[in-house]
């Protein structure tokens, strides 16, 4: 099923105008927006695993409302935008396996498996980034890995034991892109160019819009040392995560 179409970089560039130019003093070029809109987007994308770490805290405690008001519910159904799998197959060369060059945060990782009499053979890898901890486990006899129970490090590469694993599906947070007229993922940043008639959307959804515009525009401020766009987008920012909030 396709995903719904990202925030329009046309209204965000719009809206960016009219925030700036509110006293007729400022004005951003195509040049500008485009310089910052895909810093924007990758500093909210970031925030959202923040938040989500404050969500799961609030929710711990009890004072996390539930159901469709549920801010953990709405941040993962957000970061959904993001999630995507891939087949990777161990190369020889490096005796490891190569991280996709969109990969932004690590979901799960299983064996690749098949359908067997209508049920999956994947096997869950249980995932350590902690060399010493994989030491001790690889040199235990009673937590030594094996094709049951296997496990992966995950460094420059990532490394599955046993070594005798071959094909790995990973699945995982992209790093945002850009999203075409029909909603398809570009892997290209976002941007609004009239001289040439290109206009790729944000990967973000819809309603992160005004998150963008604020965003930008706080980039552009500290860019140009403006203390008033610098001040007044970070208030509003503020104002609007703490309307999130409650």
């Amino acid at each position: 099923m396709a995903q719904a179409p990202g925030a329009g970089v046309q209204t965000v560039y719009n809206t960016l105008q009219d925030l700036v130019n509110k006293d007729q003093q400022g004005f951003v070029t195509e040049l500008e927006f485009n310089r910052f809109a895909q810093i924007a987007q990758l500093n909210i994308y970031n925030r959202l695993f923040d938040e989500l770490k404050d969500a799961k805290r609030l929710s711990r405690a009890g004072f996390e409302p539930g159901r469709d008001k549920s801010r953990t519910k709405r941040i993962r159904e957000d970061l959904a935008y993001f999630s995507t799998k891939s087949i990777i197959n161990k190369d020889i060369t490096v005796s490891a396996f190569l991280k996709p060059t969109n990969l932004s945060r690590i979901i799960s990782m299983t064996t690749k498996g098949s359908i067997l009499l209508d049920q999956s053979t994947k096997t869950q890898i249980e995932l350590c980034y902690d060399e010493e901890k994989i030491d001790r486990i690889l040199t235990n006899n009673l937590s030594a890995p094996s094709e049951d129970f296997p496990v992966a490090l995950i460094s420059d590469e990532i490394h599955v034991f046993p070594t005798s694993i071959k094909k790995i599906e990973l699945r995982y947070y992209e790093y945002p892109a850009s999203r075409g007229p029909d909603g398809s993922r570009i892997k290209l940043p976002p941007i609004y160019d009239t001289s040439s008639n290109t206009y790729r959307d944000f990967q973000l959804p819809e309603h992160y819009a005004s998150d963008l515009v604020y965003e930008i525009a706080r980039l552009i401020g500290v860019n140009l040392r403006d203390k008033a766009i610098v001040d007044y987008t970070g208030q509003e920012m503020i104002t609007r995560q703490k309307a999130e909030t409650f």
